[in-house]
Order: C-alpha cells, then sequence, then structure tokens
C-alpha cells in the first residue's frame, strides 16, 4: 500500500489501548525494584482510581498534585535507565494488557498506508516503547525535563491531558502536512473530547459514561472490547482490580521489608 501522507490516526493509551493505566503499571515495576517506597504505589493507586470512578475532568489542584508525584519517580534518575527498565516493564506487565481490538484498528491504518501515533499524558519515553513495541508511527507524551541526561524533578510544558493533546495533535498536523479531517481518532475518555473534536472521524473506544453520552448525540462511532457485566461499562470493575492489586503489591513489598535481615 503506498504511503497516504496527509491522513493518521491518533490512540489514547490508557483504557483505550491498554487494560489500566500504563503509569501504574510502570511504578508497579519500579516499586518491584524498590525505587521508592512500597506506599507511595498504593497511594498512586487510589488516585488514579478516584479519578477514573468521577469519570471528570481533574482540577488545576489535582493536575498539580498527580504532576508532582509523577516526577517523584524520575527525578535525579537516569534517563537511560528508565528507559531500560520501561522495556522490561513492558514485558513483565504491559504486553499482555493490550487490547487486541484496538490493536487491530491501528493496523487498518497501517494497512492503508497511514501513519499511527499514541497521544496520552503518560511519559513520552514509555509512550515510545509501547508505540515501537506494536509498531506505530510514534508517540506524543509528558516530557520530563533532562540534564545532562539525569531528570530534573520539572517538566517541560505541562501534562499531556485534555485540551494539550488536542493541541499537540493540531501542532504535528502542522509539522507533517495532515488534513485532520482525513484524520481519526480514538479514546476511551470525555477528557479527550477536544481531541476527538480535532479530526474527521472520533471513535469512542470502552468509552466512559460522559464520552458514550457525547458520542451518541454526535453520531460518534463507539467500540467497546471490555466483556462481562454491563457495570464495566463505567470501567469501574478494572479500576477497583488495580486498587486491589497495588494494596497486594504494597503490602507484599512492606512484608519483606519487615522480614528482611
Amino acid at each position: 500500500m503506498p504511503p497516504d501522507l496527509t491522513a493518521a490516526a491518533f490512540f489514547d493509551v490508557d483504557n483505550t489501548l491498554m487494560r489500566g493505566a500504563s503509569i501504574f503499571y510502570f511504578a508497579q515495576g519500579l516499586a518491584a525494584r524498590n525505587f521508592f517506597p512500597a506506599g507511595a504505589l498504593a497511594s498512586f493507586a487510589w488516585q488514579q482510581l478516584k479519578f477514573r470512578v468521577a469519570g471528570r475532568e481533574l482540577s488545576l489542584e489535582e493536575i498539580h498534585t498527580s504532576r508532582e508525584q509523577a516526577l517523584s519517580f524520575v527525578a535525579g534518575r537516569s534517563n537511560q535507565q528508565f528507559v531500560e527498565l520501561g522495556e522490561d516493564i513492558y514485558d513483565e506487565l504491559m504486553a499482555d494488557r493490550i487490547w487486541s481490538g484496538t490493536l487491530a484498528l491501528a493496523q487498518r491504518h497501517l494497512d492503508a498506508g497511514q501513519r499511527v501515533w499514541l497521544v496520552t499524558a503518560t511519559p513520552v519515553e514509555l509512550a515510545t516503547i509501547i508505540a515501537r513495541r506494536l509498531g506505530l508511527t510514534g508517540a506524543l507524551g509528558t516530557v520530563a525535563e533532562t540534564v545532562d541526561g539525569v531528570y530534573t524533578g520539572r517538566l517541560v510544558g505541562d501534562i499531556l491531558h485534555g485540551a494539550a493533546k488536542a493541541q499537540a495533535v493540531r501542532t504535528l498536523a502542522l509539522q507533517e502536512g495532515l488534513d485532520l479531517q482525513r484524520c481519526t481518532a480514538y479514546s476511551d475518555s470525555a477528557n479527550d473530547i477536544p481531541m476527538l473534536s480535532l479530526v474527521g472521524t472520533a471513535v469512542a473506544v470502552n468509552p466512559d459514561p460522559d464520552l458514550r453520552e457525547t458520542a451518541r448525540a454526535r453520531g460518534w462511532e463507539i467500540r467497546d472490547f471490555r466483556t462481562g457485566r454491563k457495570a464495566a461499562r463505567i470501567g469501574v470493575p478494572s479500576v477497583l482490580g488495580i486498587g486491589v492489586a497495588a494494596g497486594a503489591v504494597a503490602a507484599r513489598l512492606a512484608y519483606q521489608r519487615r522480614v528482611r535481615p
């Protein structure tokens, strides 16, 4: 198939391409390697749980808190170290959580000669690993500042969230010569309505209640790859599973520290 240089697809990651939150799995992998206190993982998971169950935009204060928490994972560490760890953690905790249905949608765009980017609030290094492992074009993600290859604990710009995603896609389209009306975007979250509204074709994948309602009102396609009871439509069971897993991991790590000689 010859390249289609003016059309592309943009995919959110968490609960769109992957079951659960990629940054949580990364944090879980880091906790297992003793990179931060065990209790921090449970706290992080609780913040994710509140956000997912609420199904609403984060407040400025919550965004700031989330940003500071994420930066605490990397400050003072080397970029190369985290890329290497990200590769391992992807294999351990993420590869089996990719939605095959969503990946098939991405492959359709690739087969049509179109480029496919991930657009996510997760760190760009991790998003790039996911994109590369899945054979996608590339990724846009949150960028943490580095000096001499070491993370400073500050961001370059802001978290790629909400309207910031739409702006990132708009900028990429200008750089790559894309016609946004020929492009497609996929997301599970009402937070991404700005990005979905920017392109010619919007698809709600495993949508939260607000996005499902918006998709129906605007005539957007809806794809749901989740299985099980109807309650799964709001994503609560999978999030509760994350919370339980976080508590279990935190408890296990704490126990290991207590019994360690």
